[in-house]
């Protein structure tokens, strides 16, 4: 089973993986920009996501041997990975597991440690959509800001419909596996997994999601890891401040 990716410009290889319940897509403008500076973007949707393929199976491990095979089909080495919160983790174990394929690594506001679960309340609202005959994108917005409130949050979850046939919505997402592993989502970095390659750590200034004190534990998994920070941004940090974003890896993978 291959991952489904969009493949844009020429230069070495850039894989980003989005984060959790998000897409490949999601990535479309800052790809672009990553393209014009001389890089083969490849925007990719792991699995249960987007347009990939759905199985009941879904750790960490799991998607790291996704990206490992995607990057046999294409013939890829020297890959730089970007991964996003979930793709984050990903991409983590990706580097300490592929040591061979992946030369350098960028983590956008997630870090190795655990996370306790938060997506409650957005995954209930998704499997009334799922189990929901859906007819109208602004009848899924309503069903699902009874569990939603923040309208851009809603708006990013809603980029999952799509026309299954004429008349009927439905979510690209995989939502009772995602519901069922939730856990998996949080789960720390194994101890003893390293990367001794060029990795940059991206945090939103305004998000809580890695603590200055985290880089301790970083360097740990990645003896050569810095932390920069993004600001006017949160968790969302490559979406809220792109321009800063956008210029932080490029400098970073110039150096």
């Amino acid at each position: 089973m291959q991952l489904h990716s969009k493949i844009m410009g020429a230069g070495r290889p850039l894989l980003i993986l989005h984060g959790f319940l998000g897409m490949g897509d999601n990535w479309k403008t800052l790809g672009l920009k990553f393209a014009e500076q001389g890089y083969e973007v490849h925007l990719i949707d792991q699995r249960n996501h987007g347009r990939s393929f759905h199985h009941p199976a879904f750790s960490y491990q799991d998607m790291s041997a996704d990206l490992h095979q995607y990057c046999l089909h294409y013939r890829l080495n020297n890959v730089i990975v970007l991964g996003h919160s979930m793709g984050g983790k990903t991409a983590m174990t990706f580097a300490c597991t592929h040591r061979d394929i992946c030369a350098a690594l960028i983590v956008a506001d997630i870090g190795p440690k655990a996370y306790p679960q938060h997506h409650q309340s957005i995954l209930k609202g998704l499997m009334v959509l799922s189990t929901t005959k859906l007819v109208a994108r602004q009848q899924a917005d309503e069903l699902l800001a009874v569990y939603v409130a923040d309208p851009g949050v809603r708006q990013f979850l809603l980029k999952n419909l799509y026309w299954v046939s004429t008349g009927v919505l439905g979510l690209r997402v995989n939502v009772p596996v995602l519901a069922a592993q939730a856990a998996a989502i949080g789960e720390s970095l194994e101890e003893n997994r390293r990367f001794d390659g060029p990795t940059l750590f991206l945090k939103g200034t305004q998000s809580d999601y890695i603590d200055p004190s985290d880089l301790w534990l970083m360097q740990h998994h990645f003896p050569k890891a810095i932390l920069r920070q993004i600001e006017r941004a949160g968790h969302w940090l490559h979406a809220e401040n792109p321009q800063d974003f956008l210029t932080a890896v490029c400098a970073f993978l110039r150096d």
